[in-house]
């Protein structure tokens, strides 16, 4: 049609499936995402448990941990970048020499880079698992861990068949909303490293960044931030059938 001349929408999409650089970034977006998700579940669900068994000292403890998530994502970065993961200077480098691991190049190499910039993430965000599953911890009823008592169930058999199944629709919950966070997070990574070193930190949405600001061909950079949102509706339409069906 001569109204389409020119247009080349379509091409850039079929561009895609021969970039291995998007293919590349898909998997650090998936794996990043799939890693902090789950760390922050974990480890937010111990944090809350850890708290409603405490006696004193828990207001406290809520006030430090929330602290994080007050934070902008990219001043997460700078202190991370500058001082904790800085060779030889930063607290991490400094805990690994007093460990007798010896300096390393938590920035430089490919696999630190990545492991680092997940350790960020789940350190900013796991305080807000912490936060809705110990609301969702303190609402439970506690007539039911009576009757649980008196049949002599254990601990252990009281937070499998008791805890996490009453607790179920909130995981879910908080597994949907941070994993639409976590496949656009772009702040933090972009101010610790750039999406380095090469492409081993470069998430889908930073490699649209770049395509369309640096490289400055907006037709394809806007083809991949659309399949960054097509796979974020599709994961989370797939996360919410998944709470439903429960």
């Amino acid at each position: 049609m001569p109204y389409l001349d020119g247009y080349v929408g379509v091409a850039n999409y079929l561009e895609l499936l021969g970039d291995g650089r998007f293919w590349s970034s898909l998997a650090v977006s998936l794996i990043y995402t799939a890693t902090t998700v789950v760390l922050q579940v974990v480890i937010g669900l111990a944090l809350a448990l850890l708290v409603m068994e405490m006696k004193r000292g828990e207001a406290l403890f809520r006030f430090v941990a929330i602290l994080p998530v007050v934070l902008s994502p990219a001043v997460v970065g700078m202190v991370w970048r500058t001082f904790m993961l800085a060779p030889e200077f930063g607290v991490v480098d400094y805990l690994a020499i007093s460990a007798g691991l010896g300096s390393r190049n938590w920035l430089g190499d490919p696999t630190l880079a990545l492991v680092s910039v997940i350790v960020i993430h789940t350190w900013q965000w796991t305080p807000f698992a912490f936060m809705v599953l110990l609301a969702s911890l303190t609402a439970l009823p506690e007539d039911i861990y009576e009757a649980a008592r008196l049949d002599r169930a254990n601990a252990w058999a009281r937070f499998r068949r008791i805890t996490l199944p009453l607790l179920r629709p909130a995981i879910v919950m908080v597994v949907i909303m941070r994993t639409m966070v976590a496949l656009t997070a772009f702040a933090a990574i972009f101010t610790v490293t750039g999406g380095g070193p090469g492409t081993a930190t470069e998430i889908l949405n930073l490699y649209a960044y770049r395509k369309s600001f640096t490289e400055l061909s907006m037709g394809y950079g806007s083809a991949l931030a659309v399949a960054l949102l097509a796979l974020t509706v599709a994961i989370s339409l797939v996360l919410f059938l998944v709470r439903r069906a429960r």
